[in-house]
């Protein structure tokens, strides 16, 4: 499923790269139709559409994020916030010492909020990416029909994603499950349970492959104005 970078150091020394993508995802449940892996799917998924299209260091994921919210659900596995904070800095300090000075951390799981502090914080060259702006617009452009806020898991983005990259990791019956609970207002204090029982929230029923392939696209083509910004 070219989950992970095979390039050899002699690759990379030719390519010279200045910019290193780091996918980070998450280990929660995402209903019965999707894997608990989903978020570094994802995540890895973005960085090698990346890598293919710019001359980037890809590096392979970190696949376990701060999934607290959904603990109440088998599977699903946490780290702390400060784990995750530090993990990406050592991750950038190595890059710089190897003399690749700048870092993207590509985010697919929405509850890895320490990373807006890492890139915040950050001394050297780093950015997070997709923000809001570039969910938004691979969302237009796909044609997806639930908003990004109703959307919030396992639903039309997350379930064309893997319809497009990785089909053979979708589960029958995503069409059966879907679940809206626009107001979660207490989400961070009781987790996601109260809100979905099946952990679902979003309409996965309207996923496509397609759909899928078209929000890679665009966040590919909006990946430059990242680029531009670390300079």
């Amino acid at each position: 499923m070219d989950l992970f970078p095979t390039a050899t150091t002699a690759d990379e020394s030719a390519r010279g790269a200045e910019v290193a993508v780091l996918p980070v995802g998450s280990f929660e449940q995402h209903g019965a139709h999707l894997p608990l892996a989903t978020d570094a799917l994802i995540a890895t998924t973005i960085a090698g559409a990346l890598a293919a299209a710019y001359p980037v260091l890809r590096l392979p994921p970190i696949t376990i994020g701060c999934s607290h919210e959904h603990a109440d659900w088998a599977g699903t596995v946490s780290v702390s916030a400060a784990t995750l904070y530090a993990v990406v800095n050592d991750v950038a300090a190595s890059l710089r010492r190897s003399g690749v000075p700048k870092l993207v951390l590509v985010n697919a799981h929405g509850g890895n909020y320490v990373l807006s502090n890492v890139v915040q914080e950050s001394t050297s060259p780093m950015a997070l990416f997709p923000g809001v702006e570039g969910w938004q617009a691979a969302h237009d452009a796909a044609g997806l029909e639930t908003s990004l806020d109703s959307d919030m898991h396992a639903g039309e983005l997350e379930t064309s994603l893997l319809l497009h990259a990785h089909p053979s990791l979708v589960r029958p019956g995503f069409a059966e499950t879907d679940h809206l609970a626009d107001d979660r207002r207490h989400l961070l204090t009781v987790g996601l349970r109260p809100y979905s029982e099946s952990g679902v929230v979003g309409r996965p029923s309207l996923a496509t492959a397609e759909k899928g392939r078209l929000v890679l696209e665009s966040l590919v083509e909006s990946f430059s104005d990242t680029l531009a910004a670390l300079g």
